[in-house]
């Protein structure tokens, strides 16, 4: 069992309780749909953002390219915590191929706003929502995990295109970090304590040029 999903059900088992749906009885079917939409677009996400990096660094952005490949990563917990959700439910996840455009960093800077923009402002608190009506709090918790990172990842993004149309993407960060619990997105130095999930920082990821 990955670390990640591990402390995601020991948090649940703590703080909710455990809520299975054993032999797919009395399934939630929204949160179910919700879990294999997320995992959808946390998937595409990743190879998305790990391609617009390969673009970046092409145009001359490293920086940004940085900020890509830890988002990359980030997304790809995501995932990995939606799918052991999943699979605690008894679900099978359908096979799926991850479709998205590389275009200029520009237009990538753009999109990711946009794709966060739609997550954390619809997404993700409509399946928070769901998945507390449906009382399936391991998927509560990956949702909130995935939707804190993200309101980050947006603010990183903006900046970075802020910077980039003002020709100054040499001020942007040469450090991230990244919370292998959680995925939350640190651009410098983590603190003593993931300020989401409450991973120690020795179990964070380090990217850096």
């Amino acid at each position: 069992m990955k670390r990640g999903f591990a402390i995601i059900t020991l948090i649940a088992s703590v703080i909710f309780g455990s809520t299975l749906f054993a032999g797919n009885q009395n399934l939630p079917e929204n949160t179910v749909q919700n879990i294999k939409d997320a995992i959808v677009g946390e998937t595409t996400a990743s190879a998305k953002y790990a391609a617009f990096g390969k673009q970046a660094e092409k145009e001359g952005y490293s920086k940004i390219a940085l900020l890509f490949k830890a988002a990359s990563k980030a997304e790809s917990i995501h995932a990995n915590n939606h799918r052991s959700v999943l699979s605690q439910l008894g679900v099978k996840m359908d096979d799926f191929t991850p479709e998205y455009d590389v275009k200029s960093t520009k237009e990538n800077l753009q999109a990711a706003v946009d794709g966060e923009s739609y997550e954390v402002a619809t997404m993700y608190p409509d399946f928070i929502k769901a998945a507390q009506a449906e009382n399936v709090n391991l998927a509560m918790i990956s949702f909130n995990y995935a939707y804190q990172t993200e309101k980050k990842h947006k603010a990183m993004y903006q900046n970075a295109l802020a910077q980039l149309n003002a020709g100054n993407t040499d001020s942007l960060s040469d450090l991230y970090m990244v919370c292998t619990t959680c995925g939350n997105t640190y651009d410098g130095e983590a603190p003593a304590r993931c300020g989401i999930s409450m991973t120690p920082k020795e179990r964070f990821l380090r990217f850096t040029i």
